[in-house]
């Protein structure tokens, strides 16, 4: 017999509305790492990409559906046909494929974006869901900015789009507008006022503009709503959504409460946000909860006390149920090809070419000599490093010499590779990491801006590699760039030209943000 107590199911929209972050955007490569993490992770429902929105977003999505076969995998859809029949030719491969389509439904939406009459919205809505049937019973609907719809308009829509097939209804607060009491209630309101709510899951999507997204996303939950859709890290545009980690943390921890199951296995936590944080280039905040590298720290002597004593006094769930003892040392500079392989293999990371693994191996060997523990993060780093050397060989970093000196002018000499043609470039700066930046925009005549500069430790003690992100606009093109080493100024030249390769290469699709919810 089956478990009589609800089910909630966490759909994780990272490789969708996560990617719409300005930066974020990510390779094919690097969105089947991460939903490989996420299937290990046991989310239920994978939102893979917009198909719709470029050639590359629909490889991807392809790509998704192909590797991914434990958890659903969605693509999103407007409520138009050419959306939906893309969507669905990008799931054929998958063992368990969901079309989410959606169509606006606040008053402001409808008049000033769609010009819809609200007649013609339903109208819509309905042929939308009614057309995806015809690929897949898992369809889910989405009315944009419910959050700022009319209530007895949403019960008219999702009363029809359900009729429809729809199975899925979510209700999404698009600019993080509404507050707990006021959002919970308004799902509350539909359950009870849809005469055929019981034939639908419903289902939240909250950002978090007031900083209110998980407590919204609770706050549905108490009120029905058997479906959260959320993101590793709260990644998303503007100012994020709702935090994977911190609803299902909550929702665990507090089980007394909620009492819902959830197929999460939260050890997994962890690794998954910090192979985002690696891939997007967006560091966590070290007091973020659950993932934060103080999540777990106790500083004053009272807490100190108190937990050596018995955990239970300051912490109400173990660092270890959500991965943090999984970032151990496992590799040396003795350790074999086949022993690097296999703990790649373990992160989710596939090298796709011999000569990927080669080059991997060998910087790894390099890293080795200059750091004596190497950790799981470390790993990360140097395989995406690895990648995107190979992938644009545009721009390579050669030598870099630098002088910097007390009451000096700081100096930098960089020798750069440029489509295989070597160039040595003098420059100065306010301090050596401007040089070096200044050094490398003379020597390939860039016109970029920079957006952002961030340092971050990967891993703990004074030989651990320094993560550096640095943030690039070319138009309305906008790249992270990622470059890791023990030495920061290495770290930081090789992020430069990251971000610089990265403008260079082929751009075959939209921003994410041509569309979403």
């Amino acid at each position: 017999m089956g478990s009589s107590i609800p089910h909630l199911m966490i759909f994780d929209t990272t490789l969708r509305d996560g990617e719409q972050s300005p930066g974020a955007s990510m390779t094919r490569e690097e969105k089947l790492r991460i939903a490989s993490a996420l299937e290990r992770l046991r989310v239920d429902v994978i939102e893979a990409g917009f198909p719709i929105a470029s050639p590359d977003d629909f490889a991807a999505v392809r790509a998704v559906a192909e590797t991914v076969r434990e958890s659903i995998v969605c693509a999103l859809a407007r409520a138009k046909g050419e959306d939906i029949d893309r969507a669905a030719e990008a799931l054929r491969p998958a063992a368990r494929g969901r079309i989410h389509t959606f169509i606006a439904t606040s008053p402001i939406h409808m008049e000033r974006k769609l010009g819809l009459q609200p007649d013609e919205v339903v109208e819509q809505a309905v042929w939308a869901v009614r057309h995806a049937r015809q690929y897949t019973d898992d369809v889910e609907f989405s009315p944009e900015d419910a959050g700022r719809s009319e209530p007895d308009f949403l019960c008219r829509i999702v009363e029809a789009v359900i009729k429809a097939g729809a199975r899925t209804i979510n209700i999404p607060d698009t600019v993080g507008y509404n507050v707990p009491e006021q959002f919970g209630a308004l799902i509350g309101r539909l359950i009870e006022r849809v005469p055929n709510s019981d034939k639908a899951i419903f289902s939240v999507h909250c950002h978090n503009d007031l900083g209110l997204a998980v407590a919204n996303s609770l706050a549905a939950v108490t009120q029905g709503a058997r479906q959260v859709e959320c993101t590793l890290n709260g990644l998303g545009e503007r100012a994020g959504n709702a935090a994977l980690e911190e609803i299902v943390m909550a929702l665990r921890t507090r089980r007394d409460f909620y009492d819902l199951e959830l197929a999460i296995d939260t050890t997994q936590i962890v690794p998954c946000s910090r192979l985002v944080s690696t891939i997007t280039g967006f560091p966590v905040q070290p007091n973020k909860a659950i993932v934060g590298a103080n999540a777990f720290a106790h500083e004053s002597g009272i807490h100190q006390d108190g937990v050596l004593k018995s955990r239970e006094t300051y912490e109400i769930m173990r660092a270890q149920d959500v991965g943090w003892d999984t970032n151990r040392l496992v590799l040396g500079k003795h350790s074999g090809r086949n022993a690097f392989r296999t703990r790649l293999s373990e992160l989710g990371v596939v090298l796709e070419s011999e000569s990927e693994v080669n080059e991997a191996f060998q910087r790894f060997k390099i890293l080795a000599d200059r750091k004596h523990e190497i950790f799981d993060d470390d790993l990360l780093a140097l395989v995406t490093d690895v990648e995107w050397s190979s992938a644009n060989e545009h721009l390579q970093l050669v030598s870099l010499k630098v002088c910097s000196e007390t009451g000096e002018l700081p100096s930098a000499e960089v020798t750069l590779r440029i489509d295989g043609a070597e160039r040595r470039v003098v420059a100065t700066g306010a301090g050596p990491v401007d040089a070096v930046f200044k050094a490398i925009i003379k020597g390939c005549d860039a016109t970029a801006t920079l957006l952002l500069y961030s340092v971050n430790a990967i891993t703990s003690g004074t030989d651990a590699q320094g993560d550096v992100t640095v943030r690039l606009a070319d138009g309305a093109h906008i790249v992270n760039g990622q470059g890791a080493d023990v030495d920061i100024i290495v770290a930081s030249a090789k992020a430069y030209l990251n971000a610089l390769n990265k403008l260079k290469a082929p751009m075959d699709r939209a921003h994410p943000q041509h569309g979403g919810i």
